[in-house]
């Protein structure tokens, strides 16, 4: 997600649930080349017990936390109302506005919620910033890594992730971990630290590790790889390399994924040859069953934005691109559009109850957004 651009961009990535409580202070070791890193948290390698706090959930209040909804910074009373009606599972503070980001606004949201509720921003720096009117602005990733080290931009993360969780904010949508040297301007450009893939997967696990240092949870995007895409997945559906070559290249941030502690992780809009079979990745299983299977990945995992990008609206209407992405492999669906909440929920309903959408589908993923609010034993 991108701002101040010509046009006005949508989240860039879904939602991971976070609170303070699980959120791990990478230790400060460091490899070789003096970036940070962050020892693997052993709970990722347990199964977390769920069931108390699932058996309180009726089915469209466990679907309800699979999702992430879009609200406007401008209306705090509105944001109340609808977490309180609908009990979501997460939402995100879209656009520029930044009033449910002041005076604790957002403490209202978290007491009309009955499981607490992830907020979301899409915090990376440069052009795509949140708080900057009211923080002060950081640099974009590539300017971070042209003029500091792995070190100094994990206590920029950790700055500022002190900052927004000040405000109320658990989870932010960053780092980029999208490889590329293309032009600043372009639809990942600066937003990304290198266009040399081991240069970029320090950089982007030191913003992580400063991120979580501050008790936000943080999310790599745009999986499998944006860099080398042949557009903007917000103006339609855009293709990859070949999947050999995004190994090479954009893939490498997403190896070793455990040395980065608990994370989430954004599948991006991209048709990938030989693996998606021209759908997005987002809706692709195979995508997903990448990033568990050959990366290792048991976080939880979001769609990007299904609401306000083209390479989905042009092809599926929102109820049905939320329920495709979750029987591929999401965790959460987001939307930073907003609304339509309750056809979402009808749809996904009914698709439970024809099994299109397997219950045990519902349950692995409503596993992961409560391990990710430390909800589970």
């Amino acid at each position: 997600m991108r701002r101040k651009t010509g046009y006005r961009l949508v989240a860039g990535v879904a939602a991971v649930v976070a609170t303070a409580s699980l959120v791990v202070a990478a230790t400060h070791s460091r490899d070789v080349e003096g970036a940070p890193a962050p020892q693997p948290d052993a709970r990722l390698a347990r199964v977390p017990d769920c069931g108390p706090v699932i058996a309180g959930l009726d089915l469209r209040a466990q679907l309800a936390q699979l999702v992430v909804v879009g609200v406007p910074g401008s209306d705090p009373a509105s944001t109340v109302k609808l977490v309180q009606d609908h009990q979501l599972g997460g939402i995100f503070i879209a656009g520029d506005a930044t009033e449910l980001l002041t005076n604790q606004a957002l403490d209202a949201v978290q007491k009309a919620a009955k499981v607490p509720v992830s907020v979301a921003v899409d915090e990376e720096g440069g052009r795509v910033q949140r708080i900057d009117t009211l923080d002060g602005s950081i640099p974009s990733a590539r300017e971070l890594a042209a003029t500091r080290t792995p070190e100094q931009v994990r206590e920029v993360a950790a700055q500022r992730g002190k900052q927004l969780r000040a405000r109320g904010v658990t989870v932010d949508y960053a780092p980029d971990a999208d490889i590329t040297d293309q032009p600043a301007h372009e639809a990942i450009g600066d937003r990304s630290f290198s266009g040399d893939p081991e240069r970029a997967r320090l950089y982007v696990r030191a913003f992580a590790a400063g991120l979580r240092d501050a008790g936000v949870f943080p999310v790599l995007k745009h999986f499998p790889g944006h860099g080398h895409a042949s557009g903007d997945s917000h103006t339609g559906l855009v293709r990859t390399p070949p999947l050999p070559e995004l190994r090479r290249v954009d893939l490498v941030p997403y190896q070793r994924i455990t040395e980065y502690g608990p994370i989430g992780v954004m599948v991006g809009h991209l048709d990938v040859p030989d693996l998606t079979g021209g759908l997005p990745a987002s809706l692709s299983a195979p995508a997903y069953q990448l990033l568990r299977t050959e990366f290792g990945f048991t976080g939880p995992v979001v769609t990007d934005d299904l609401g306000a990008m083209k390479a989905i609206t042009e092809q599926f209407p929102l109820p049905e691109a939320v329920l495709k992405a979750l029987q591929a492999g999401a965790d959460e669906a987001l939307w930073s559009s907003g609304g339509h909440v309750d056809q979402v929920l009808d749809r996904l309903s009914q698709a439970v109850r024809t099994g299109e959408l397997p219950e045990p589908r519902v349950r692995e993923s409503l596993t992961r957004v409560l391990t990710a609010k430390g909800l589970c034993g």
